[in-house]
């Protein structure tokens, strides 16, 4: 296409397209000098039409708007699904992010389906105590396995001893209650090496006071907790020892390997037995009774009066013994969660048959987990994606709001994830999709903002003022020559922006949004290296496929 136009000192412009250049437009200008002989004032034609529909220019800018909406209406399509009605999906069991909680939820889950129920979703290592309630609070889920100390402790904040009744009436106001004691008591207790302790003559908790230099590995949520190590240090005077916060299933390694000493563990924990840990006495009876118990929606029993009778049939079913071979039997003779369970409600005691990596790397849950993680990675790059660039532009022409802008970019990339994440679902009152993908997108906008503004002042200003020179209007100048000269720059951002996200994506198990972070929770409750690489191998290779695909993408004429 071919165009004229005049500048006011009387000089021909021919302005061509070159069609090879440009992410969506780019003109060449020659300017010629012309002979004016005029004796009234000159009349210039009208303005070059940039934005007419037939413009090559016109039409691809259109595309790209019709791109960025597409991503916001698959971005809402998600969303939508979360705010439907909670009876449609029938009953939601969650559990929290150790192997007994694993367990204990495919128990509660298998039994309903055994008794009938046909909707039954189970969310699986949701996280801490808080998280739970959470949920049950904003019904994203109906009930969880939980302990009666937990719940005195964390939940209705007491040290009183209270029966079940008791505890019953103070949950009433929160919406909740608990029941069906499940026969097993599973309290807190700190272990050593058995050698260590012998020679330190160390065989109850008031002992560790005499010696300052042993060091503590504890998990996050025990160190957090009232009935765990803030409540421990007053009742034995253990001021003087400074606990290093741990994952459960990580603690068990550092202890074997002499990295720390004293380790949180739960009665029925067959690591304890697996690491020759020797279990030091409660001797002033400071952790309180701990027995498995169901902790529901105070309406769970009318919505699901047949679950109901199927979950009262779990009373008193498993004992600490059973407990304990339940963990043993997926700790150390690699058994599933989902097999063990189904041998204990089946009694069925054969000895499971160990996968090898290429069939767990591939298995049954592949791809569910690889379309969540997609899922997630896309929708929040999408939305960072259509905000994010709107944003960068206003950097580059606001320099004073630019500032505050990437600041407040710079700032979120200071929260940790997790911290960010409990924030989130304190705010929205949910767990799921919509905290994982607000905290993805948050941790996207910095470099989708920061390229955009890099790639718009990298443009020179010869460049804006041949712009100018044709009477181009800001937004025209902006859609024809600006984006298309930062076109690598603001797809370099996306990409990192896309890359990062899948990495960060595997944080979204932990609040029940899936992806391959289900398996990398899983191997870290269980301390299964194999079962950790088979969620950390395709998350690396979707993100290597990621970039991949924005390097063709760069190399692409829209």
């Amino acid at each position: 296409m071919i165009a004229l136009s005049y500048t006011p000192d009387g000089q021909k412009c021919v302005i061509s397209e070159n069609p090879r250049l440009g992410f969506l437009s780019f003109f060449y200008v020659k300017v010629e000098p012309v002979p004016v002989t005029v004796s009234r004032p000159v009349k210039y034609p009208p303005r070059l039409m940039t934005t007419h529909p037939d413009n090559p220019a016109t039409r691809r800018a259109s595309k790209l708007l019709r791109l960025m909406a597409c991503c916001l209406l698959v971005a809402s399509c998600p969303l939508n699904t979360v705010a439907s009605n909670p009876s449609d999906t029938g009953v939601v069991i969650g559990s929290k992010r150790f192997t007994e909680a694993y367990i204990l939820g495919e128990i509660i889950s298998q039994r309903l389906k055994q008794a009938g129920q046909d909707k039954v979703t189970l969310k699986s290592g949701l996280g801490n105590t808080g998280i739970l309630v959470a949920a049950l609070s904003s019904r994203e889920i109906d009930l969880y396995p939980e302990y009666t100390g937990t719940i005195t402790r964390e939940i209705l904040k007491t040290d009183q001893a209270l029966s079940l009744t008791d505890i019953n009436k103070r949950l009433l106001p929160l919406g909740l209650q608990a029941g069906v004691l499940l026969g097993f008591d599973n309290a807190y207790v700190l272990a050593m090496r058995r050698e260590q302790a012998a020679k330190l003559k160390i065989s109850k908790i008031s002992d560790l006071s005499k010696h300052p230099a042993l060091i503590p590995g504890l998990s996050h949520e025990f160190i957090g907790r009232e009935d765990g190590w803030k409540g421990l240090v007053s009742a034995y005077q253990l001021d003087q020892l400074h606990p290093r916060g741990l994952d459960h299933g990580l603690a068990y390694e550092a202890i074997a390997s002499g990295q720390i000493d004293i380790v949180d563990a739960y009665g029925t924990d067959s690591k304890l037995i697996r690491y020759d840990l020797t279990v030091l006495e409660d001797d002033r009876h400071f952790f309180p009774v701990y027995e498995a118990v169901l902790l529901y929606r105070a309406d769970f029993p009318t919505r699901f009066p047949s679950s109901w009778q199927a979950l009262l049939s779990l009373r008193n079913s498993i004992s600490q013994q059973k407990m304990l071979e339940l963990n043993t039997s997926v700790e150390i003779k690699g058994s599933t969660f989902e097999k063990a369970a189904a041998q204990f409600l089946s009694r069925d005691q054969q000895n499971p048959v160990n996968k090898s990596f290429f069939k767990l790397l591939f298995g049954d849950d592949f791809w569910r987990l690889g379309l969540q993680h997609c899922l997630l990675v896309l929708i929040s790059v999408g939305l960072a994606t259509c905000i994010g660039l709107p944003l960068g532009i206003l950097c580059f022409y606001q320099p004073k709001t630019g500032r505050w802008v990437l600041s407040a970019c710079n700032i979120v990339q200071t929260i940790p994830s997790l911290a960010m994440l409990a924030f989130l679902i304190s705010a929205f009152g949910l767990i799921g999709m919509v905290p994982a993908i607000t905290a993805l997108f948050l941790y996207a906008l910095l470099p989708i903002v920061q390229n955009t503004h890099a790639g718009l002042r990298e443009i020179s200003p010869g460049m804006r003022e041949a712009a100018t020179a044709l009477a181009l209007k800001p937004l025209d100048r902006l859609i024809l020559i600006e984006l298309p000269i930062a076109k690598a720059v603001i797809l370099g951002g996306i990409q990192i922006a896309a890359v990062l996200s899948v990495g960060t994506a595997t944080i979204a198990a932990f609040v029940g949004a899936g992806g391959f972070g289900d398996r990398i929770a899983q191997g870290l409750a269980l301390n299964n290296n194999e079962l950790l690489l088979a969620g950390a191998i395709p998350a690396a290779s979707l993100a290597l496929l990621l970039q991949f695909l924005f390097e063709k993408l760069n190399k692409k004429r829209f």
